[in-house]
């Protein structure tokens, strides 16, 4: 299974992240997830500070890319084997980093992927 960060995760059933953080439990995935509010989403915690965590396979982004810039060297320092840019999330400037950094980035969808089996 692949442990996976999920930036810009919220408690609100509504929103995207929440769906990611409930399925990638689902699918028997490690989840860190960190957000601007603590709560706990299917039994995982929402960390408000950036947690220090080893050996992470993909890092899933739902920040626009203005909100990125805060987390451009948490993520580096991850050293994640990708980074999922989910829809409104592109962002050529990390993507750069990532490429630079010998991190893979992928524009697509984590619910999808996971639907499909592609995660």
């Amino acid at each position: 299974m692949k442990k996976t960060v999920v930036l810009g995760a919220s408690e609100n059933p509504a929103r995207y992240s929440f769906e990611a953080v409930t399925r990638l439990k689902k699918f028997g995935h490690e989840v860190v997830a960190v957000g601007r509010k603590a709560a706990v989403v299917a039994g995982v915690q929402i960390e408000t500070a950036p947690p220090v965590v080893n050996a992470v396979d993909t890092v899933t982004l739902y920040l626009n890319p203005t909100a990125q810039k805060a987390y451009y060297d948490y993520i580096l320092s991850l050293h994640p084997k990708r980074i999922i840019f989910n829809p409104g999330t592109e962002n050529d400037e990390l993507e750069e980093l990532a490429k630079t950094n010998g991190i893979a980035t992928i524009e697509a969808c984590t619910l999808v992927m996971l639907n499909t089996g592609q995660y």
